[in-house]
Parts: C-alpha cells; sequence; structure tokens
C-alpha cells in the first residue's frame, strides 16, 4: 500500500512509544477504582460500536500507564507508569481490578516492558539505573524526528516485590521488549548485541541466547503463541539505499527514525517468517490470540500520519482484517488474559486531561461475523488504489483504504451496511443494504464515475454607463 513514511506519532521501541502517546504531564494519581464506576449496563468508558468489548473497566487514573500484561494465574497485572512525580516510567503491579498498586522497580533511571515469570515467583522489566539514576537525555532533535535507543538498557529479574533484584542481560547496546513463553522456559527480547535491532530468545536464566531475526532494519516487540510454536512481532526493513544509509546512520548514534511498522509472525526457532499484515502504516503491539489462529494488534490504519490508533484483528495468513475499537485517539497494547475471557489494554479515553493515558480491562465477547471483499475499479476497468472506503452500520462506522490491487478485505459483525468509495477524479460511490450474514463471504464490485469536467461561466459584461 503506502511506502513507508515518517509518522507524526508511530511506533518503535515499546517505552518510547508510549512516552510519545502521552502528551500530558503527570498529574496526582486519583485514589478511585473500576468499582467506583457505574454498574450494569454499559459503563461510561464503553463504545457501543464496541461489539466484542463488553464491561468495559478503567483500573488507573492519572498520569501516564500502558503495557498492563497479565500474571500466568490471571489475578494480577505488571504496568509501566509515571506517577508520583517520578521523571521517568516505573515499573508496577497491581490486582486485575486495579486495586493494591504498587512500585515494584528501583525508582531509578528509566525502566520498561515489564513481564511476569509464568509460575508468579519472579518479575522482568528492562531498566537504565546501573548507568546512571537519572533519566537518560532526550533524543538530539536536529536529526529530524527521531527516537533514543538507549544502550544502557539491560534486562532484569526480582521478585513480585522489587526484591533480590538480578541482572539478566550484560552486552553493550540496547536489550529490552522481553516477554516470556506460557511454560516459563524461554525468554524472548530485542536487542542490539550484534549491531542491529534483533529478535533474540534465551533460557530464564539468561543462558543459551540465539539470535531469530537477520534482516536489516527493525525487528522488535515480540510474544510468544500459547502453545510455545511461533512468536508474533513487529518489524520495519528499509528498502531503497537512501532508506538503508538513514537506518545505518542513525543507528550508528543510538537513534531510531519512526517508519511504518508490519506484524510479522515465525516459528519459535526464526524459521518461516512470513508477513501478516500489508497496511504501510504504523502497526505494533500484537499478540496471538489464545487460539493461535489471529493476532490481536495496535494500528492507525489507514493514515499513517493520524495519532488516531486502534485495535484490530487480523488472521495469521492476513485475512479478516477487523477493527475492535473505534475511541476517537489511542487504544494499543492489547493482551488477552490466560483463559482469553478477558482484554486488558492501554487507551487515552476517558482522561481527565488530553493524551493521558490509562489501563482498561474488558470482557471479550465472540460475536457472529462475516467477510467483505471490495475492489474498486475505474470506468475502464483498472483498480483503483488508495480509495477511501467508508462502512456504516448500526452503531458502526470505519474507514479503509484500497491497497495496490485495489481492494479492501474486511472482517465485519453481522449487519447491514452502506458502503461509500472516495477517490479524487472521481464522484462519490455509494452502496445500501450491504447485508453481511455469520460465516459469509461477499465479493463486490465498486465501479467508479468520472468527474464532469466544470464549465467556467463566462463573466458578465460590465453595464454601458
Amino acid at each position: 500500500m503506502k511506502s513507508p513514511a515518517r509518522i507524526i506519532a508511530a511506533l518503535a521501541l515499546c517505552a518510547l512509544l508510549f512516552a510519545s502517546l502521552t502528551l500530558s504531564r503527570t498529574r496526582p494519581r486519583d485514589t478511585q477504582t473500576q468499582k467506583d464506576q457505574p454498574q450494569g449496563g454499559q459503563s461510561a468508558v464503553e463504545l457501543p460500536s464496541e461489539k466484542h468489548l463488553r464491561g468495559v473497566r478503567q483500573l488507573t487514573f492519572g498520569g501516564e500507564n500502558a503495557e498492563a500484561y497479565f500474571s500466568g494465574d490471571g489475578r494480577r497485572l505488571i504496568f509501566q507508569s509515571k506517577r508520583d512525580g517520578r521523571p521517568c516510567d516505573q515499573i508496577y503491579t497491581m490486582n486485575a481490578d486495579g486495586s493494591d498498586a504498587r512500585m515494584v522497580s528501583t525508582g531509578k533511571g528509566r525502566t520498561t516492558c515489564s513481564y511476569f515469570f509464568p509460575d508468579g515467583k519472579r518479575i522482568l522489566f528492562s531498566s537504565t539505573h546501573l548507568a546512571t539514576p537519572d533519566c537518560p537525555p532526550p533524543p538530539d532533535y536536529s536529526h529530524g524526528y527521531v527516537w533514543a535507543i538507549y544502550p544502557s538498557y539491560d534486562i532484569f529479574t526480582a521478585k513480585p516485590d522489587g526484591s533480590d533484584l538480578k541482572r539478566l542481560t550484560n552486552t553493550p547496546g540496547y536489550d529490552a521488549e522481553s516477554t516470556f513463553s506460557v511454560d516459563g522456559r524461554k525468554i524472548v527480547f530485542t536487542s542490539m548485541r550484534d549491531g542491529d535491532l534483533d529478535i533474540y530468545t534465551m533460557d530464564a536464566d539468561g543462558r543459551n541466547v540465539k539470535r531469530l531475526t537477520n534482516e536489516l532494519g527493525y525487528d522488535g516487540g515480540p510474544f510468544f503463541s500459547r502453545d510455545g510454536k511461533r512468536i508474533v512481532y513487529r518489524a520495519n526493513h528499509p528498502q531503497t539505499p537512501a532508506e538503508i544509509e538513514r537506518y545505518k546512520q542513525l543507528l550508528a548514534e543510538n537513534l531510531i527514525e519512526p517508519n511504518a511498522l508490519e506484524i510479522w509472525v515465525m516459528d519459535a526457532d526464526g524459521s518461516h517468517k512470513r508477513q501478516v499484515t500489508h497496511l504501510g502504516v504504523a502497526s505494533f503491539a500484537p499478540y496471538f490470540f489464545p487460539d493461535g489462529k489471529r493476532v490481536t494488534f495496535s494500528s492507525n490504519y489507514p493514515d499513517i500520519h493520524s495519532r488516531d490508533f486502534n485495535l484490530f484483528a487480523v488472521n495469521t495468513d492476513g485475512t479478516g482484517l477487523e477493527q475492535i475499537t473505534f475511541n476517537p485517539s489511542f487504544d494499543g497494547f492489547p493482551m488477552f488474559s490466560p483463559d482469553g475471557r478477558k482484554l486488558v489494554f492501554a487507551s487515552n479515553r476517558n482522561g481527565a486531561v488530553k493524551g493521558e493515558t490509562n489501563v482498561f480491562i474488558a470482557d471479550w465477547v465472540e460475536v457472529p461475523t462475516g467477510d467483505l471483499r471490495l475492489t474498486v475499479y475505474d470506468p475502464l476497468r483498472a483498480v483503483v488504489v488508495g480509495a477511501k472506503v467508508t462502512i456504516e452500520g448500526q452503531d458502526f462506522k470505519s474507514d479503509f483504504e484500497t491497497d495496490e490491487n485495489g481492494v479492501i478485505a474486511v472482517r465485519l459483525p453481522a449487519g447491514v451496511y452502506q458502503l461509500s468509495v472516495k477517490a479524487m477524479g472521481f464522484r462519490i460511490f455509494t452502496r445500501k443494504d450491504v447485508r453481511i450474514t455469520p460465516g459469509s463471504k461477499q465479493k463486490l464490485d465498486a465501479i467508479l464515475e468520472v468527474n464532469p469536467p466544470q464549465s467556467l461561466t463566462p463573466a458578465r459584461p460590465a453595464a454601458p454607463r
């Protein structure tokens, strides 16, 4: 679809993305919890268009909170937060209902990308505190819109209360974005130890490190499938000589320029890499559905320049793209509970101030869906690339964009919809009463008409005096 381009707010490294999307200053944390929210019926933070989410509850109130991940038993969450007047993100844990929040990192340096050991006996996170107790300096924006890749990040483990801190990585360069396999045997993480941003695995004790990706560019944000056989991740691989030169120059200064990211899947040993999405925008934070057949992720599709990120779902073969959230700001970092019944995510919705990011949890509901494939043609039956397709139904409205084949292929909740297609130089195409039934696979064509040329009205001669 679109070629990679610099974006206003996209996503590269987990901590840096979170920081860029939380635009407000930290405010004192509210003591409100989910039990203070309206009970029964639709909650104050629940949107009618979000058919898969029910009983949405806000777990944090105020400040910058994101990347909340479940413990192995689903009872607790671990997340990063900038609160209590601290200048950098620190790691916190809380119960899955938002209560008993407590800091478990050192309170020094910058921390990111936390996770529970599957047995719940230890936690995992990355920190810069060994290099300096202060926050690392911001990147040099004389290079343009760039993010710093702090080489002082290393991966640590500790007991759930933060005690018994142990360093797990000790190599030059960035080590972060670490998560566990469900059996607790393997950690997957992102590292610059070999000169590029690549994905590695290691044993739970830090031994037997293995590199999984070798393509030039950023590979990161990895998560295992529940059966441990596959890994899902985000990637951007520069293609043109100019893109490659730019990437290498910035990387040499521990910087990265955020570009379009796509979702990828590979086997746990690094084999059989395959690109899942081809959206040409900023797609990140992928996580497998419990059955391993689909992936949920966050994206600003269809506009690479947009700050509006929503959650999506897609089959691992790239089919069945479905929009999950419709909040007109930011939704990201989704994760399913171990039993697959709940989804936790970060969002700007219901913020007390603009840009405030909080943690939310919802019951996941499977709803009847069907697939729609729409191909857009011009009058000569040539496909139209980049046409904007708006789909509207009851409590539903979403925008899509045709790919290089003039196609959108999406999954929709069962219902009746209206389609409209807009493309420069053509009249708006509209089709009503498009019925999506459970399990259906509809194929439709939209043949656009050229806008008639605009005739100029001759100027009226001046009246004689």
